[in-house]
């Protein structure tokens, strides 16, 4: 098994970094391979991929600080509902 103890690293944080770092390689493969044209959605301004995993990366950090900060409920409830905001991002913005 993989040592973490040069840093205060825990596995859901590593699992975490992991996640973006492999959503990162993908969108660039994705990019390369399968060039797409920026849409306009709801927002009304021209989103990319690119864009719109910013947009949700971004917005799901500001959730789940408000969960934390304002619901006593488990993280995983702050999960679903990141993903439930990803969904929305990538199918209207």
């Amino acid at each position: 098994m993989m040592n973490l103890s040069w840093m205060a690293w825990t596995w859901p944080t590593a699992a975490f970094f992991a996640i973006i770092a492999s959503l990162l390689v993908l969108f660039t493969v994705l990019a390369i391979k399968v060039p797409e044209t920026p849409r306009t959605g709801i927002l009304r301004i021209e989103t990319t991929r690119g864009d719109r995993l910013f947009i949700t990366l971004l917005g799901s950090a500001f959730i789940n600080l408000a969960w934390l900060g304002l619901v006593s409920a488990p993280q995983w409830g702050a999960l679903i509902v990141c993903l439930i905001f990803a969904t929305g991002v990538f199918r209207y913005v």
